[in-house]
């Protein structure tokens, strides 16, 4: 099938849904929203009572927690070098990227009507809904959230973190892993799994992004999921795509991470630094927006959105 025919294949599937949803939904012909086991009243619920969480630990916690079961679902965005990007919710299956994704949007947010709009800023550089504007990377997601998360990965071990730098994209000659994606050269932190024990990690805080260092040289991570503390335990939270899971799920951190070779550390900058937007309007994270909601459309699986990260 050709660039084009699929291009307009994708186009009319769209406007097909948007069209039967066209009655109760307030969306565009740029957009698939499928809100899984919720409604959107649900959702927009939800929502609002994480954002009363004033610690930000607890708020991701309470987040992610809703995920737990949710199906594993790879390639659930839609856009490449050749098809129109679109923005997608799709909390019927999730990857562990847009997991990620869709944790911290919410963390932003006091409604659903938030989520969406801050969607756009954790998954786009500067909100602009387009592939090659997508955070296709793990380092991505930081550099360009940098009013929201940071990387602390250099400071939780003095002294033991090592960095790299990685040709992320890149394949063999002139070929890229991303068709349609630059090359982009780019110094990685991270802790050697030699060096993760007790002490290090009794520095993860509920809430951090844990990214899984791997040794390709065009790639930084290649999982990524929630620390999440309880008591003693530490857990890793993540769409894990294993065959005996196959859904969201918490596991044993420390043992999740024998033989695997290092971690990379994100954590979201908390409640007294960083601002959310709602409708243009600045407001803080403990601020409780305004609830708005509206019905979601349900969508086929479109596969032409492509991430790297979400191997395990």
């Amino acid at each position: 099938m050709s660039s084009s025919i699929k291009k307009h294949l994708v186009w009319l599937t769209i406007s097909l849904l948007v069209s039967a949803g066209s009655d109760n939904a307030r969306g565009d012909a740029h957009e698939i929203i499928n809100t899984g086991k919720w409604t959107v009243n649900e959702l927009d619920a939800r929502i609002a009572q994480a954002s009363k969480l004033k610690d930000t630990s607890e708020r991701i916690d309470f987040i992610s927690r809703q995920f737990l079961g949710v199906p594993y679902q790879e390639k659930t965005l839609v856009g490449d070098a050749q098809t129109p990007e679109l923005l997608v919710i799709n909390l019927a299956g999730v990857d562990c990227f847009t997991f990620l994704d869709y944790v911290e949007a919410m963390r932003r947010s006091g409604s659903f009507a938030a989520f969406k709009e801050n969607l756009r800023k954790v998954r786009y550089q500067n909100g602009v809904v387009d592939y090659k504007h997508r955070n296709h990377f793990f380092s991505d997601w930081v550099l360009f959230n940098k009013s929201g998360i940071e990387d602390v990965t250099g400071q939780i071990v003095a002294g033991k973190a090592k960095k790299t730098v990685k040709t992320l994209n890149a394949a063999e000659g002139s070929q890229t892993l991303l068709p349609g994606i630059t090359v982009r050269k780019r110094e990685i932190t991270y802790i050697p799994s030699e060096f993760i024990d007790d002490l290090i990690l009794a520095q993860l805080k509920t809430g951090d992004y844990l990214g899984v260092y791997t040794a390709q040289a065009n790639l930084d991570a290649s999982h990524v999921g929630i620390v999440i503390r309880k008591g003693a335990r530490i857990l890793f939270r993540h769409a894990s795509s294993q065959e005996k899971y196959h859904t969201v799920v918490d596991e044993d951190l420390k043992n999740y991470l024998l033989h695997k070779p290092g971690v990379i550390i994100l954590r979201p900058i908390g409640n007294d630094k960083s601002k959310l937007s709602l409708r243009g309007v600045p407001i803080y994270w403990d601020d409780v927006a305004i609830s708005e909601s509206f019905n979601g459309i349900a969508s086929p699986s479109l596969h032409s959105g492509l991430r790297l990260t979400c191997s395990q």
